[in-house]
C-alpha cells in the first residue's frame, strides 16, 4: 500500500469512479486512491487515512454537494491541513466561491466539468512536484 493518497470528492458516484480511474492509468500504484461522496464522509476517510498514517497530498473536491459546498470544505482542509493541496472540479461553482478558495483554501487549481483526463493530470502532476 503507498504511503500517500489523493481524495476525490463528488456527490456522483460516476464522476468519482472516473477521476480513480483516469488517476490510476497516469500514476499507478504510486498512491492510494480514496473516494468520498460529501464533505462530512471526506473528513472520516481523512481520519482513517491519518489513523493509517497515510499522508494525503491532494484533495480534489466537487463545489455543488449536498450540506458542505466545496470552498468550504477546502477552506477547512486548508485551516487543518495548510500544507495540502486542493482543487475544485465543478460545472456549477460561482466565481465568488472560486476565488474565495484560492484566498482561503490555497486553492491549486479550478476544473470545470467536463474536465479533459490530460488536464487533470497535468494538474495534479503540478500539484505533487
Amino acid at each position: 500500500m503507498s504511503e500517500s493518497a489523493i481524495l476525490c470528492v463528488d456527490d456522483e458516484v460516476i464522476i468519482l469512479d472516473s477521476l480513480r480511474e483516469q488517476l490510476k492509468r497516469k500514476f499507478g500504484t504510486r498512491f492510494t486512491y480514496e473516494v468520498a461522496q460529501s464533505a462530512e464522509e471526506a473528513w472520516e476517510v481523512i481520519e482513517e487515512l491519518n489513523d493509517e498514517e497515510i499522508d494525503i497530498i491532494v484533495i480534489v473536491s466537487d463545489w455543488l454537494m449536498p450540506g458542505t459546498k466545496g470552498d468550504e470544505f477546502l477552506i477547512n482542509i486548508h485551516q487543518r491541513f495548510p500544507k495540502l493541496k486542493t482543487i475544485m472540479l465543478t460545472g456549477q461553482a460561482d466565481e465568488t466561491a472560486i476565488e474565495r478558495a484560492k484566498q482561503k483554501a490555497n486553492l491549486h487549481a479550478c476544473l470545470h466539468k467536463p474536465w479533459k483526463e490530460e488536464e487533470l493530470t497535468k494538474v495534479i502532476t503540478a500539484a505533487i512536484d
